[in-house]
């Protein structure tokens, strides 16, 4: 694999475009990038100034990329990876347009129309810092580029939380792990705990159920969807804990066991398992704008109807806002929204008086 030398994207030689400079031979992710290249190298002047910055390449970072193409405004996404959550999910229901789709499938072809049917310039990256500034924004990316914008639109979605006990970092890959993993090879034919009492934590129940010999789903409280649950009620190999904390994990080199309680009891379990897959909810990764913008009591960007926030010229979308549910599909129409309102903010701002 190589690197795309403008947007850093991983690329494979034999497929991506590729382009010859000073007798060296760079390869690129779309046309865009390669025509970006080739401009910047002959004027040796890299952009840093657009009409709009959009942080994270979630559902609704990548829609409001395709959107931004589709209304021409002068955009920039600039993103830790594409996909965000998403590539997580197992199972993406009645997304429109599919009964059933995978998350990682879902994230291919959003990534697909952003770059070769509405691409933007694009860079794989974190945002570090986020200042406002007169006339817009500074964003500094952790390679301490700095890139202004005169709006942002924040998409940066949400982080999976910890349970913060004994064990759980000593174990981590090491037969703990956070929502799903792609290889189950090494819990094959073993009892395997999931952590969580959410649609995610039951989605991993279905993924595991066939390959694993017992599994332990342990939650608070069961709040996945009535329909998925009475799906998972029927599989023999599970066994439900509702109401039950875990108070540590155990092991020598490798996980082998947790230790759980009745909440507000003292009745304690002791369970032999290969494996843990926690997934206990998200948290906003709002804090690049902590001092920017408004938060409600979890953590999340308070936005209005046209995804606007308390800082003018900076609007969010997605799953770090306060929007109403945590959704790919509502995501994605998020994404689109704030698009469309980042345009008329622009328009706005061109018919204001000097």
């Amino acid at each position: 694999m190589k690197k795309d030398p403008i947007c850093n994207m991983d690329v494979d030689e034999r497929t991506a475009l590729a382009a010859e400079c000073d007798s060296k031979i760079y390869y690129f992710c779309s046309e865009g990038c390669r025509e970006r290249f080739l401009t910047e190298t002959v004027c040796e002047l890299p952009r840093t100034s657009y009409d709009l910055i959009i942080i994270g390449g979630g559902p609704a970072g990548l829609t409001a990329a395709v959107y931004a193409d589709m209304l021409k405004i002068d955009a920039f996404l600039l993103t830790k990876d594409l996909g965000g959550q998403a590539i997580d999910s197992t199972k993406v229901e009645n997304y429109m347009g599919y009964d059933f789709i995978t998350g990682p499938e879902l994230t291919e072809k959003f990534q697909h129309q952003l770059i070769y049917s509405h691409y933007i310039d694009h860079l794989i990256s974190e945002a570090d810092k986020i200042e406002a500034v007169q006339g817009g924004f500074n964003v500094t990316t952790s390679e301490l580029k700095t890139y202004f914008a005169r709006s942002l639109i924040i998409s940066t979605g949400m982080t999976r939380r910890k349970l913060d006990v004994p064990g759980e970092e000593e174990f981590q890959r090491k037969g703990l792990f956070y929502g799903n993993i792609q290889d189950l090879s090494f819990v094959t034919g073993e009892d395997v705990a999931v952590i969580g009492g959410g649609n995610s934590a039951v989605q991993i129940v279905e993924k595991m159920r066939t390959v694993v010999k017992n599994i332990h789903l342990i939650s608070d409280r069961l709040s996945a969807d009535p329909s998925l649950v009475a799906r998972i009620s029927h599989f023999e190999n599970l066994k439900m804990y509702e109401g039950y904390r875990v108070i540590d994990f155990r092991g020598e080199n490798a996980l082998s066991g947790l230790t759980i309680r009745k909440t507000a009891g003292e009745e304690t379990l002791n369970q032999s398992v290969r494996g843990v897959f926690i997934a206990i909810g998200l948290e906003p990764n709002s804090h690049l704008v902590s001092d920017v913008v408004e938060f409600n009591e979890k953590g999340e960007i308070v936005i209005g109807p046209d995804c606007s926030t308390s800082c003018p010229g900076l609007f969010a979308a997605g799953d770090v806002t306060d929007a109403f549910g945590k959704r790919i599909i509502i995501a994605s129409g998020e994404g689109a929204k704030a698009a469309m309102a980042v345009r008329q903010y622009l328009l706005d701002l061109r018919k204001a008086p000097d």
